[in-house]
Order: C-alpha cells, then sequence, then structure tokens
C-alpha cells in the first residue's frame, strides 16, 4: 500500500484493514508503535490531533516541565543523552516524541487528524472496525492509548460562562491573552498550579490563588545538566543507564511511605513540613499552607519557587471560588476578588475515559457501561468483553510514586506477548470475567491501607462511584512488572475448535 498526502492510503476500498489499530499518539501510544515497527505485523496510529505528544504537545503553559527526573523519563531502548535539565522542560519532551514518531517504521503508519468515533467489535469476524473523521479502519487488535489526562475538568462555577475576560483551562493556554500587570485569579493548586503560579507571580498586577485544599510540596532540586555531563551520557551509554538505575531504585524506596509504613510515612511528612517552614516564615500564611490530611494521599509536588511566589506582596491565598459576578470573583468564605483573567489550574477527567462511550465491544455493550463502577481489568491492561482489545495507561496503570514510562513499557512488552499469541491462535483472545474478577480483588486488597484510600483526603486516583483507587497501580514498578509484563494465556477463554465442514 502506498501514503497518500492526505495522511489515509492510496488506492484504498472501503475500510482499511490491518493487524492492529494503535488510538493515541502520546507516550503510550508510540512506545507501542515502536514495538510494532520491529514486527510482521502491519498498522496504523490514529490521532486526533495535528501532531504527535499528547500531554506535551497540549500543555504549553508557562513553566511547564516533568516532574519525574528527565534521564527515567524515557524509554530504555531510547534514551536521551542531551536533556538539558534534571527535570526536562516540556517542550524538550515533546522534541523527544517528536523524534520517535520521525522513525522508520512509525512515521508512514501514524495519521495525524484522525479522530475516533466509533470502535465497535464484530463478533463473527473477530475484527474491531474503527470510524474516524478521515476514513475507517478494520483491525483484530485495538489499542486504546488515548491517556488519562486529555480532557479538561472544567468546574461547575456559576457565572464562569459570564466572565468577560480571558478565561481557559492549563493544558489549554491562551498565549494571546496579555497578563502583564493584569489582575489574574489561578483556581487550583495541583501539579500544574505548582508551575504556572511561580511563573505568573511578579508578571501579572495582582495574583489570586484559588485553593479548594492546599498541596505537600517537597524540595525540586532542578539544576542544568552540564556540558561535562552531557558528553558522558553520549558517549558512554552504560553510565547513562547507571544513572537510570539509580534513580528508579530511589524513586522505588518512596513506595513504603504510600504503604504507610510509620518510620517512612514519618520523615516523608517530615521533609514536606521542613520545606514548607524553610520557605514561609510568615505563622499565618504557613498555617494556610499546611495540609489537613497524610503526606501523599494527594499528588506531592515538586518545586522550590512556589512557597516563595505566594508569599508575595502581590499573591493572595484564598479559599475556594463558589462564583463569579461578572469580573468579580466570590470565593467559598465570602472574600470578593476583582478579576481581569481567570487560569483554570483544575486538572482531567482521570477515572473517567472520555474515548469510554465510543468503545462497543461483545453485545454491542459500551466500555464505557462496563466501567460504569470505575474502571476494571486484568493485568491492567485486558478487559473482559472487550475481544483482541488493549488499553494503556487504563485502570491501575499509573504511577504515584515512579515513572509511568517504566509501566508503559511493561504493558508493551505484555501486548507483545499477546501478538505472538494470536500468530497461532484460531479465534477471539478474550479475558475471562473469573480472571478480571480475581485480578480487581488482589489490586483492592493491595490498595485498602496505602494512603491513597486512607489519608483522609479526596484524590483524583479514587473513582467517586465506587471508593475503589482506579487510576495507581498499589505497589511498586518492579512489582508491576513482574505481575503485569508478561503475556500468560492462561486467564483467558478457550477457544472451541473448529468444526470440519462436510
Amino acid at each position: 500500500m502506498t501514503s497518500s498526502p492526505e495522511g489515509g492510503w492510496a488506492g484504498a476500498a472501503g475500510p482499511v484493514t490491518v493487524d492492529v489499530v494503535v488510538v493515541g499518539a502520546g507516550f503510550a501510544g508510540l512506545g507501542a508503535a515502536l514495538e510494532l515497527a520491529g514486527r510482521a505485523e502491519s498498522f496504523v496510529v490514529l490521532e486526533r490531533a495535528a501532531e504527535v505528544g499528547g500531554t506535551w504537545r497540549d500543555n504549553t503553559y508557562p513553566g511547564v516541565a516533568c516532574d519525574v527526573p528527565s534521564h527515567l523519563y524515557a524509554f530504555s531502548h531510547s534514551p536521551n543523552p542531551a536533556w538539558s535539565r534534571t527535570f526536562a522542560p516540556g517542550h524538550e519532551i515533546q522534541a523527544y516524541l517528536r523524534e520517535l514518531a520521525a522513525r522508520p517504521g512509525v512515521a508512514e503508519n501514524v495519521r495525524c487528524g484522525h479522530e475516533v468515533t466509533a470502535a465497535v467489535y464484530d463478533e463473527a469476524g473477530d475484527r474491531w472496525d474503527v470510524t474516524t473523521t478521515r476514513g475507517a479502519f478494520r483491525s483484530r487488535v485495538l489499542v486504546l492509548a488515548a491517556g488519562r489526562l486529555t480532557e479538561p475538568r472544567i468546574p461547575r462555577v456559576p457565572g464562569l460562562g459570564e466572565f468577560d475576560g480571558p478565561v481557559f483551562h492549563s493544558s489549554r493556554w491562551d498565549h494571546g491573552a496579555d497578563l502583564a500587570g493584569a489582575r489574574v485569579g489561578v483556581v487550583g493548586t495541583g501539579a500544574s498550579a505548582v508551575q504556572i503560579v511561580p511563573e505568573l507571580a511578579g508578571r501579572a498586577g495582582r495574583l489570586t490563588v484559588f485553593a479548594r485544599s492546599v498541596p505537600y510540596v517537597v524540595p525540586r532540586g532542578d539544576r542544568p545538566h552540564t556540558v561535562a555531563e552531557i558528553r558522558t551520557f553520549t558517549e558512554d551509554p552504560a553510565a547513562l543507564q547507571a544513572v537510570r538505575r539509580d534513580i528508579f531504585d530511589g524513586m522505588e524506596r518512596g513506595m513504603a511511605a504510600r504503604r504507610r509504613e510509620p518510620d517512612e510515612l514519618g520523615q516523608f511528612r517530615r521533609r514536606a513540613l521542613d520545606h514548607l517552614a524553610a520557605q514561609v516564615p510568615d505563622p499565618v500564611l504557613r498555617a494556610r499552607l499546611t495540609p489537613d490530611y497524610e503526606v501523599g494521599c494527594k499528588r506531592v509536588l515538586l518545586s522550590d519557587t512556589f512557597y516563595p511566589a505566594l508569599g508575595r506582596d502581590d499573591v493572595d491565598v484564598v479559599d475556594a471560588l463558589e462564583r463569579l459576578e461578572g469580573r468579580t470573583a466570590v470565593s467559598a468564605s465570602g472574600r470578593r476578588v476583582e478579576l481581569d483573567a481567570l487560569v483554570l489550574a483544575t486538572g482531567f477527567h482521570s477515572t473517567r475515559q472520555p474515548y469510554a462511550h465510543l468503545v462497543a465491544g461483545r453485545g454491542g455493550a459500551l466500555l464505557a457501561q462496563a466501567w460504569s463502577a470505575g474502571m476494571v481489568s486484568h493485568a491492567s491492561t485486558v478487559v473482559h468483553g472487550f475481544p483482541g482489545m488493549f488499553v494503556l495507561d487504563g485502570p491501575n496503570a499509573s504511577l504515584g510514586h515512579n515513572s509511568a514510562v517504566h509501566v508503559i513499557e511493561s504493558q508493551v512488552s505484555y501486548l507483545a506477548g499477546a501478538l505472538d499469541h494470536l500468530a497461532s491462535a484460531p479465534g477471539p483472545l478474550e479475558v475471562t470475567a473469573q480472571a478480571q474478577q480475581e485480578y480487581t480483588r488482589v489490586v483492592d486488597a493491595m490498595a485498602a491501607d496505602t494512603v491513597w484510600l486512607r489519608g483522609g483526603c479526596t484524590n483524583w486516583y479514587v473513582d467517586d462511584r465506587s471508593g475503589r483507587l482506579t487510576l495507581l497501580w498499589p505497589g511498586t514498578a518492579t512489582a508491576f512488572r513482574e505481575r503485569n509484563g508478561r503475556f500468560d494465556p492462561a486467564a483467558f477463554a478457550p477457544v472451541p475448535p473448529r468444526v470440519p465442514v462436510s
């Protein structure tokens, strides 16, 4: 088949048939594509946006950067020795992903501008029919790599629609908005806000941070990599791998605090509170910024500039935004603040995947129905009722203490094993309900005593419909790979033998 300028295939009549359809071209989708490029399968990567990158394409707000050390935030098979800093800025990560997408075997199979409108399983043909805004595809395997931080969560604030100044979500930054000297409000104190606030403080005429709750913050310790370091990592791959191992091992030790092991939890809490005390001398502000829940229950943030920004005379921290009256913001306690612009650093729909209502499995059941009480799976990758479908970055496939890229690599390894199995399997590949229920039981048991469920907070890792921890893997990254990095056909329904036609 030959590639056409429009991004489809020239001469294709009806749906284009491939072995694998991958939806999404962020870290997970490109990780799957790199694996598929080295195999015999034909495949296509469908991306709704105009270019690849996912999170790192969408988030371009001032100060955007990774909060995992840069050398660990890359595929082990494709390290980047030239990261400029300890924590890579967003544009460098986006450039890294563009480079992966441009590699031979990948580039010719990526289809940007193809938004998936439906993915329906055909039981008679054991195939997935995937329709997009620019054509249709048919495949035996469907890989959902659409991510979990894609759809902005817009708060339901009365009057928000009538606010007549610039108002935008942090992941849809309006670079045309002139915020210099303006009265700017930032709603939220999470991972995006902790990077945005220091960038706006001093640039805005007055900055008001609306905080429903406050985060724990620990030192970031970011610094530029030296020319000598970059040269060493470029010329000596073993040195770079050693650094990756050291970072990984150090982050793995952080899981003990999330399991609420007393000594480690106490040390973690003290590290955060000592950082607060050192950076916020004002006792009134320090009390306002002291969380009322256990450390780690919400995402622990890394910053050396957030607290100093909040301590400025031209920055105010108030309670939650309750409503807007024209350009007057009213907080839950009745505080009234005049604003010229509003930034919503309010996160994403993380536990309710927006693509789930587009996917119909066996019997026409929607993935949204299967996940109506929260996401469930087996091996954090396959879902009962959806044969030949694999979800990357889905149920219990994120980490609260280490690099998500390690999990993605583990899931891609699982996918590779499944494809090997399918090469000789005669029929549908569907995980059993029993295997899924047992895996869910194990994950729930692992999660039961973690800080995410017992830390006294409301967080975006837990599904509010069931109270289950559905986003995070409640164990080490090492344990995730040991359990879920290898495909095991024993969890799948046996396929009846074919009856010869007489």
